[in-house]
């Protein structure tokens, strides 16, 4: 590992490893699996929990900067509300999971353009955010398109 790197290859290895679980239940939904419906309310899960913790990245890069003033305050908190919104018409059977699946992603996809906003972290950070949020998005969304043939 170079000195100007801030990431052990252990911590990318393991950020990768973090799409395992979406990269299944797509797969378990996609193919009909009998735990298909199961596979998107985990993936669903999944997604909602690592979008919160970004929420919980951004407040600690705030504090540890100590230059976070009340809108990065305001923005690390998001992440927890919205998904717990989109999860909202599940609890009242309306049409779910897919288009709370479709938001989830895309919101997970543009998350780093609220690290860049923020600008609290190091270039090779923003890489791998960049290529894990891009990834989860994805998978989250493609998990949503299917959710209707087993809806």
């Amino acid at each position: 590992m170079d000195s100007t790197t801030s990431l052990t290859p252990a911590s990318r290895w393991l950020g990768y490893a973090g799409l395992l679980p979406q990269i299944i239940c797509v797969t378990l939904a996609a193919t009909g699996h009998e735990y298909a419906y199961t596979a998107l309310a985990g993936g669903f899960a999944y997604a909602a929990a690592i979008f919160s913790f970004l929420g919980g990245v951004w407040w600690g890069q705030s504090i540890a900067s100590g230059k976070g003033g009340a809108g990065a305050y305001l923005v690390s908190v998001m992440p927890s509300l919205i998904a717990v919104a989109l999860f909202l018409p599940w609890s009242f059977g309306w049409g779910w999971p897919g288009p709370a699946l479709l938001y989830l992603g895309a919101l997970i996809v543009l998350s780093p353009l609220v690290d860049r906003w923020l600008g609290f972290a190091a270039k090779d950070f923003m890489q791998l955010r960049v290529q894990l949020s891009v990834g989860l998005g994805l998978l989250t969304i493609a998990l949503g398109l299917v959710a209707d043939r087993i809806v």
